[in-house]
């Protein structure tokens, strides 16, 4: 076997997303660009081969292949070569937790053989599947009830070619199913009974449903990487890539889904030898990664809600909060609230069927042991409810076959210590049991805890002992079905919900959580320093709810809040007569705030305009079926949805409007200018590996998927380049994208690993955040990043005055500006003349 060199670490990288619209070639002829950007390293969406169409590559149907739509093998070589020859690495999306179910069904060839052939297929270890005659798998795919179809004539046996061959298959519309072998022949009916699989009405799916999927996500149905032969399956091609040097780090999408998250990272260590790896894990605000993370670190989501924090001004609050109470949204402090409401929505319903199989397996292991009769399923499936609504977090970490770091069991136990006054006696008695359960105890003390548990690999073996093998499973999928709930009812729901200040309902954020100190944030950096040195960090992602200039433009109107509620005002006064009684107060502020994130903002090319009508009714459609307040996907209110649409229509071409939104526009400039341009700047240069999102490097005013994955216009950023007078504000961002990435790749040693360090600068003013960057026992830093903050408070107070920042011994030299300063105090007047930030380098270097 081919054996890599010792994995360098990225300095930068560059988020690009793949598809047929933006294929390997398209990629291979914007290299020249990112070299001359900045970064070190390429990083591509998954690029397997997923459903033909896929605009984002979630969906894999086959692991063997690389992306036709996107060029191939082929493509991504001729990609990967010249990346090389630029000097720059590529870094990979891979996602391991889950293949499409598509349609038609033959393009997962895996899926195909396993429904075919039931557990004789060589791929039956490959899915969490039921494959026992009595309980076929649920395919929830029928527009009525079997009985319906069947008497419509809809479900017929029919023979066709499929990828070369001839079959039997079972046709329902753009459906077709595999045919059990020997069953062909028998009539439709009976036939239909034989199968290893269920045909069902799509409704069935939240109650019924057999195989576990992605979240809530019916046509992605979930992998068992942890079988060796699932992982060796599924990653030998990568891995293949990788040791022929093409490819030089990976992003886990969605570990929390994997039954050993640790096991899995450290296989993939094994195999890699050590390559660089960050996974996508969301930490709440108080979590830190697991012991035993094989990997670099997170996608940057904690480094996010840091970075954003500095420049939201929490005493502005007020003015938002009388917005909020004034538009029906209650009481201001309530989030948590609309949090667990939003939980038990989801549990009782979206994840009834994930819910309904952790009770199943818990009434099992209750039957087998005289002393559990008496836990009742109701009771079972109450408190197995409550604590998942109860967790503060994606998941705890425990694993059969391992010991339960006390650290877990103290994330299970204080679940269990919120749950239990809702509960009576009876059910705290549960609880406990379930507790027990979740964390591979004993339910009855006799020793056997989660060590001595059988390992996933090793769980379906009929030679272990069935009671130790659902006490396996149930630690397993209890810990897969939390990180379901907490996304679903936060981000999917509660997000679109509490709509108080929607620059903090973002993906690792805390809606509760405004603004932070620059002493909090110095600690973050000195943490990340210390111990994960090379994680990612990022201010946009494809799963990130808004830009982060649509969040700048929301910060800046947090420091205008009292200018907001006239310009609300004002809003609200011109649609008036358009306004639908049917619309209600939360979601039209969700409206308002995303015109006025995405409305025209001078010196920018995404700015000449407000966001096109198509696109905001789109976002619209998305954020009110996500709320599912008044509407959903699976039930759409199209009055309600209408009269919020009209709404958005009007706000986008009433002259009374316009004039609102540009003359707020106007006042909050500078602020909006000072967010966008500090904030690119401290997360380019603080501890980690930073994340360019593909087109990020000038002003983005882009909301959620799918608006984010919209191609990105290069020619622009070309021009840009090339004429700063065109957009100067795209410019500006694009400077400090530039200068910094290319101080990083010139000092990579300063800014990553273990050898970079990480100090505070001394500022007279706490408008002002300035930290230094270095190498370990150099002496003197390799460079300072000065940043500007809450701009509105500063011109209120006559600007910067006597304010100061205390350089470090030397001669130092803006790389933005060419202006020089002497080390010593230098008035933050002269630092911030031109710009709201400063990338200070030796003078002499």
């Amino acid at each position: 076997m081919q054996q890599r060199p010792t994995p360098v670490l990225p300095t930068s990288t560059y988020r690009l997303q793949l598809n047929q619209q933006f294929t390997f070639d398209d990629a291979t002829k914007q290299v020249p660009y990112l070299a001359q950007l900045g970064v070190s390293h390429v990083f591509c969406s998954p690029i397997l081969q997923a459903v033909p169409g896929s605009m984002h590559g979630y969906d894999v149907v086959d692991h063997s292949r690389i992306s036709a739509e996107c060029g191939g093998e082929a493509g991504f070589r001729r990609l990967a070569e010249t990346a090389h020859s630029h000097g720059l690495g590529v870094i990979v999306d891979v996602v391991p937790n889950h293949m499409a179910v598509p349609t038609p069904l033959w393009r997962n060839a895996a899926l195909w053989d396993v429904l075919r052939n039931g557990h004789l297929s060589p791929c039956a270890n490959w899915f969490d599947l039921d494959l026992t005659s009595s309980r076929a798998v649920v395919m929830p795919v029928l527009g009525r009830r079997i009985g319906d179809e069947l008497a419509a004539g809809n479900l017929r046996v029919e023979e066709r070619r499929l990828d070369g061959r001839h079959e039997h298959v079972i046709v329902y519309f753009d459906h077709v199913f595999p045919i059990r072998p020997g069953t062909e022949h028998l009539p439709v009916a009976d036939l239909l009974e034989r199968q290893w699989y269920r045909l069902a009405y799509w409704k069935v799916a939240n109650e019924e449903l057999n195989y576990r999927r992605f979240f809530d996500v019916d046509t992605l149905a979930a992998l068992r990487v942890e079988d060796d032969d699932v992982f060796d399956a599924t990653h030998d091609l990568l891995l293949d890539l990788y040791r022929d040097g093409l490819i030089d780090g990976f992003r886990i999408d969605h570990p929390d889904g994997l039954a050993t998250p640790r096991g899995y990272l450290q296989r993939l260590h094994r195999a890699t030898g050590g390559a660089w790896v960050v996974v996508e894990k969301i930490l709440e605000p108080h979590e830190q990664l697991p012991e035993g993370a094989r990997c670099a670190g997170t996608t940057g989501y904690d480094a996010l809600m840091r970075v954003a924090g500095l420049f939201h001004d929490p005493n502005q609050l007020p003015a938002l909060d009388e917005v909020w109470s004034g538009c029906g949204g209650g009481d201001a402090g309530a989030f948590p609230q609309a949090l667990l409401a939003a939980k038990r929505e989801v549990v009782r319903d979206l994840l009834f069927t994930e819910v309904n199989h952790l009770t199943s397996i818990a009434v099992a292991i209750c039957e087998s042991d005289l002393a559990l009769f008496d836990h009742t399923r109701r009771e079972l499936g109450r408190t197995i409810a409550g604590l998942l609504v109860r967790m503060d977090r994606y998941r705890a970490y425990v694993e059969p076959g391992r010991v339960t770091p006390q650290a877990e069991r103290q994330v299970i136990a204080e679940a269990a210590a919120r749950v239990r006054p809702e509960l009576d006696d009876d059910e705290r008695s549960t609880l406990d049991l379930i507790v027990r359960l979740v964390l591979g105890d004993s339910p009855t003390g006799d020793g056997k805890d989660s060590e001595s548990l059988p390992t996933p690999a090793q769980h379906r073996d009929t030679t272990v002992d069935r009671i130790d093998s659902l006490r396996a499973e149930f630690m397993i999928r209890f810990a897969q079905t939390c990180g379901p709930v907490m996304a679903k009812a936060k981000e999917d729901t509660a997000f679109y919900r509490w709509n108080r200040f929607l620059a903090v309902n973002e993906v690792g954020s805390e809606p509760t959580l405004i603004g932070g100190s620059t002493d909090s944030f110095h600690d973050f950096c000195a943490q990340l320093s210390t111990a994960w040195p090379a994680t990612m960090t990022t201010m946009s992602t494809h799963d990130t709810k808004r830009s982060e200039d649509v969040r700048a433009r929301l910060t800046a109107m947090l420091e205008h809040a009292r200018q907001w509620q006239a310009c609300l005002s004002e809003l609200r006064g011109a649609t008036e007569s358009v306004r639908s009684p049917l619309v209600d107060g939360p979601t039209e502020l969700l409206l308002w705030q995303t015109v006025l994130g995405t409305w025209r903002l001078p010196g920018t090319a995404a700015g000449r305009e407000p966001i096109p009508a198509p696109r905001l009714r789109d976002y619209l459609t998305k954020a009110m079926r996500e709320a599912r307040t008044f509407t959903r996907w699976t039930d759409p209110n199209h009055a309600y949805e209408a009269a919020v649409l009209a709404l958005g229509d009007a706000a986008l071409t009433d002259a009374g409007c316009a004039a609102a939104l540009d003359a707020f526009v106007e006042a909050s400039w500078e602020a909006t200018r000072g967010v966008i341009l500090s904030s690119k700047l401290i997360q380019l240069t603080m501890p980690g590996i930073p994340d360019v999102y593909q087109g990020n490097e000038i002003v983005d005013l882009s909301l959620v998927d799918p608006d984010n994955r919209r191609p990105v216009d290069f020619g622009l950023r070309h021009r840009v380049v090339a004429d700063p007078g065109e957009f100067p504000l795209d410019h500006a961002k694009l400077l400090v994208v530039r200068h910094a990435l290319a101080l990083r790749r010139a000092h990579p040693d300063a800014f990553r690993g273990s050898s970079a360090t990480y100090e505070p600068v001394a500022t007279t003013s706490g408008q002002a955040i300035a930290f230094a960057r270095g190498v370990r026992g150099a002496g003197s830093p390799t460079a300072i990043t000065v940043a500007a903050r809450f701009l509105t408070q500063v011109a209120e107070r006559g600007g910067w005055a006597a304010h100061q920042i205390i350089l470090p011994a030397g001669r130092w030299v803006d790389a933005f500006t060419g202006h020089r300063f002497e080390g010593g105090a230098v008035p933050l007047a002269e630092v911030f003349l031109e710009l709201p930030v400063a990338l200070l380098t030796a003078a002499d270097r």
